[in-house]
């Protein structure tokens, strides 16, 4: 993998990069659409590449690893093929999901033992199976086995997970070396900081993951409860820290509003579910606010979904057809909220990076920032 610089803003820290892997170019700051069990939720692949046009994807390895398991991957010729997806994939380590399963698993040094949510089976994550499953997946890049915790958390639980996340690092690196490529394309691993919303301890992370000398690094353990200004003020920390010529990853961010302040402080990717999900509750987001379109004032609103029209649901559709949609518990509906949501998140990245380009981001973030914060 290579990243290069095309641009750093004067004004704030915000950078605009090129992720080169073998699966082709990641133009940065970027959005990466949730792909959790080997499909975007209700969204075509020919859609997801044609009007929605990211360049690269997520998939997750927790639920992959479960259904439709391994072996079937393997024999598929790994996730790419399985999908029909040729552009880039990133798998997280199924750390953040058993996190989530807190009454359903087991943390010990040597791993986590955890219950299937499908059929209450039991399962053991260790760094060294995660790196192999992230082998048989085939992603294009790959994330280091981790622990997050929650919020709040108490600071000698939050440290001693940290130390945990550390020592786990070092187990998935050692064996990486001794696990081949699957397949005929090379794959690059993310280490990830945590820390909690300790500084002292996001400054140790930092320091210990920047010192791994990884392709790029991952911030993990934010968005997970924490206020807005907190979770800047963390990002703030550790990318002062991170090196600045490999790619920043935030995992599981966030809001509009969150990405474009994110960007401003040095991250390069985000993901998260609430584009997809939101949509699928009926709330959209759009470049003057957020629209939950079940409510009754859209009911007899021709105007099309969005006037941008940066997808061809803004235009091709009325709110009153989507609302409709939505009262009658239509697929179409979430379908249709799905693709705009999806189409606005990389609309946004993508001209924030024309704006960081241009030298304009700083202005123009702000007054974006103002719109966004709209309920319509």
């Amino acid at each position: 993998m290579k990243f290069t610089r095309v641009a750093t803003d004067k004004e704030t820290k915000a950078r605009a990069g090129t992720i080169t892997t073998d699966h082709g170019k990641i133009e940065t700051p970027i959005f990466m659409p949730v792909g959790t069990v080997a499909s975007v939720k209700g969204v075509h692949q020919r859609e997801l590449k044609n009007d929605i046009n990211p360049d690269i994807i997520l998939g997750n390895t927790y639920h992959l690893y479960l259904r439709p398991q391994t072996p079937i991957l393997e024999q598929a010729g790994g996730l790419h093929k399985f999908m029909n997806w040729d552009r880039n994939i990133l798998t997280d380590s199924g750390g953040y999901q058993v996190y989530s399963m807190s009454s359903n698993r087991k943390i010990k040094e040597e791993g986590v033992k955890f219950k299937s949510h499908i059929d209450g089976s039991y399962h053991v994550f260790t760094p060294e199976n995660v790196m192999e499953v992230q082998r048989s997946i085939g992603a294009d890049i790959i994330m280091a086995f981790d622990e997050c915790t929650p919020y709040p958390c108490e600071y000698n639980y939050a440290k001693r997970s940290m130390h945990m996340t550390h020592r786990w690092l070092e187990r998935c690196l050692t064996h990486l070396k001794k696990t081949p490529f699957k397949y005929d394309y090379e794959q690059t691993f993310f280490p990830i900081v945590q820390g909690s919303c300790y500084k002292d301890l996001r400054e140790q992370s930092a320091e210990y993951i920047a010192n791994a000398g990884a392709e790029g690094n991952a911030i993990g353990g934010l968005s997970v409860g924490e206020p807005a200004e907190e979770m800047y003020a963390m990002t703030d920390v550790v990318c002062n820290i991170l090196p600045e010529d490999k790619p920043r990853y935030l995992m599981g961010v966030g809001t509009p509003i969150n990405i474009l302040e994110n960007i401003a402080l040095g991250v390069d990717m985000f993901d998260c579910v609430m584009p997809t999900r939101n949509a699928r509750n009926g709330m959209l987001f759009t470049a003057h606010g957020s629209i939950n379109i079940k409510n009754l004032k859209w009911a007899n609103d021709f105007s099309p979904i969005d006037d941008m029209g940066i997808t061809f649901v803004d235009t091709e559709y009325s709110k009153a057809y989507l609302r409709h949609l939505f009262t009658v518990n239509e697929l179409l509906g979430k379908q249709i909220a799905t693709i705009h949501n999806l189409g606005f998140y990389l609309w946004l990245t993508r001209e924030a990076r024309k704006h960081i380009i241009a030298g304009d981001f700083r202005a123009w973030k702000e007054k974006m920032v103002k719109q966004m914060d709209n309920r319509l």
